[in-house]
């Protein structure tokens, strides 16, 4: 079992009389992921109203801020025990038997053109045997054909953006392999979290965005940019890219600052909790979908 210890600061000026905001910064529960202690310390006087999606399990605040700062402080203990597997004995899932809640992230969405990259994934990963190790494939494939540079893209960068001109930040990595993904039919959803023992050097700790792939019975874990440590990965949340999980989205007039993020890995072998490390297995926080049952028409 893996234990973080996760401490978000998030620092704001709102310039006119008030601003909305959308946040999506606690840690989502999940079958293998258990949150407690949690903190949440806002200095406005504000009444912030917590939603979980029940279709996604995504945990979202809102609240209206006056102007003036505002300092917003998050911190919860996390436990993840990762479902782990043998990636070999992980195949593909005919579209047919897809269970219906994966459905939706098989098709183009906003920053994932997969609709527009059906004859580049074709040429690419179309003659490859099907299951985990071709989903591997795709992963390599962008990690070693983008070059992670920092403030290179923008909001509007889409997955076909990031093919051309072959650099991005790790959202930028996530679009363009979930869009190779469902080109190839299978669902594939843009996942946030932290990015937990990635090299100081590239910066400050950060938020980062991932990729999970349904394959087999459940979503597994990909890490297309490469920078940090999937076993360390806190789910946030999941949706079908980035526009559906921003951290925060704001409504209004409001400087930003960069968030100040923490995430601590204890090690109690006694207690079985150990430090996150790759490791060679497929990785999943996901506690797996029901089978679907097809009926035949009469």
């Amino acid at each position: 079992m893996i234990r973080i210890e996760l401490n978000i600061e998030l620092n704001y000026t709102i310039d006119a009389d008030n601003a909305d905001f959308v946040f999506n910064i606690h840690a989502a529960h999940t079958s293998h992921q258990t949150v407690s202690d949690e903190r949440l310390q806002i200095s406005q006087p504000v009444d912030a109203k917590v939603h979980t999606d029940p279709a996604t399990g995504n945990r979202y605040m809102r609240l209206r801020a006056q102007a003036g700062p505002l300092q917003l402080r998050y911190a919860a203990t996390v436990d993840i025990a990762h479902h782990k597997a043998d990636p070999f004995g992980i195949a593909e899932v005919p579209v047919y038997l897809l269970p219906p809640e994966t459905m939706g992230y098989i098709y183009p969405s906003r920053y994932c053109e997969s609709d527009r990259l059906l004859r580049m994934a074709a040429n690419h990963f179309g003659h490859m045997p099907q299951g985990h190790a071709r989903v591997q494939a795709i992963r390599d494939w962008v990690y070693q054909h983008v070059t992670y540079t920092a403030n290179s893209t923008n909001g509007n960068t889409s997955a076909l953006d990031t093919l051309i001109e072959e650099v991005g930040v790790c959202r930028d990595f996530a679009h363009l392999m979930i869009a190779i993904c469902r080109a190839c039919n299978m669902p594939a959803r843009f996942t946030t979290g932290t990015d937990y023992g990635a090299d100081p050097l590239r910066g400050p700790p950060d938020f980062h965005a991932y990729v999970e792939v349904y394959l087999g019975d459940r979503w597994y874990i990909f890490d297309p940019a490469g920078t940090a440590i999937p076993m360390g990965f806190v789910r946030f949340g999941t949706g079908r890219d980035a526009a559906d999980v921003a951290f925060a989205t704001i409504f209004g007039n409001v400087l930003t600052q960069a968030p100040l993020i923490r995430a601590e890995a204890l090690e109690r072998p006694s207690l079985g909790i150990e430090r996150p490390s790759h490791c060679r297995q497929a990785l999943s926080t996901d506690g797996g979908a029901t089978k679907v049952v097809t009926n035949r028409l009469p």
